[in-house]
């Protein structure tokens, strides 16, 4: 399965990155919100990791946008966010988010939430 992870804190990213390399996954990442979307729309990933405060866009306007094009509604994007207030979350999937994780995070619990987003996706094939 192809994910994004979008994070402009390159510690972030490789932690994600080594929390779920060698699980059969394609592992694209975007240092800010437009290099999200271009990313998003150029290499169609199932899921997308998608931090809040971003420089250039934020992500809950990266995922308005996802959400809102035919071509990539149908990604699953889920926030990854140190934003952890209940409105933060309220605004997330607000703009469209499938889930809300938030730093830090148990990469356990990350790992299984992208396993569930994989089996879903494979039934859905």
């Amino acid at each position: 399965m192809k994910l994004l992870i979008a994070d402009d804190e390159p510690a972030v990213r490789a932690l994600v990155h080594v929390t779920l390399e060698g699980d059969d996954y394609e592992i694209l990442e975007a240092a800010d919100g437009i290099e999200a979307l271009e990313v998003a729309r150029g290499e169609g990933p199932r899921l997308v990791l998608l931090d809040i405060m971003m420089p250039r866009l934020d992500g809950l306007e990266v995922c308005r946008q996802l959400k809102s094009d035919p071509d990539t509604s149908d990604i699953v994007v889920v926030m990854l966010t140190a934003q952890a207030q209940e409105r933060d979350r309220d605004q997330g999937l607000a703009a469209g988010a499938d889930d809300y994780f938030t730093k830090p995070f148990s990469p356990l619990a990350l790992l299984n939430m992208v396993e569930r987003v994989r089996q879903t996706q494979s039934r859905a094939d």
